[in-house]
């Protein structure tokens, strides 16, 4: 996933990713967690919260990409796979409740061969 793709003028773009991972700009919100008045309204998009969780999910997806072949291997890993050491939640589950840092160092982890 090339972040360029992703952004105007600076700013992810929603509706960019949505196209990407072949899915709506509301099911894009609701994957990180936000109402999806958030990304229909420019103000809204363009807020630090929201652009910080559209950050997140792109980082999230660029760390797993390699590992699944393509973005949406990735973007199915990352609504449905659960994550050892979580309690069961996903990714998506994690970024929604603010934690992407957390799901971040896991991969990380996973990668240094900590959870293999």
């Amino acid at each position: 996933m090339q972040i360029a793709n992703f952004a105007k003028s600076g700013q992810f773009e929603p509706r960019n990713i949505a196209t990407a991972l072949r899915t709506s700009a509301e099911e894009i919100a609701m994957t990180v967690g936000l109402s999806k008045d958030a990304l229909q309204r420019r103000t809204r998009v363009q807020s630090d919260k929201t652009q910080r969780r559209l950050r997140e999910l792109v980082e999230v997806l660029n760390k797993v990409e390699p590992r699944f072949g393509s973005e949406l291997m990735a973007y199915a890993w990352y609504r449905s796979e659960p994550l050892p050491g979580f309690d069961g939640r996903t990714a998506m589950q994690l970024v929604q409740e603010g934690k992407a840092q957390q799901v971040l160092e896991y991969i990380d982890a996973v990668d240094a061969g900590v959870f293999a």
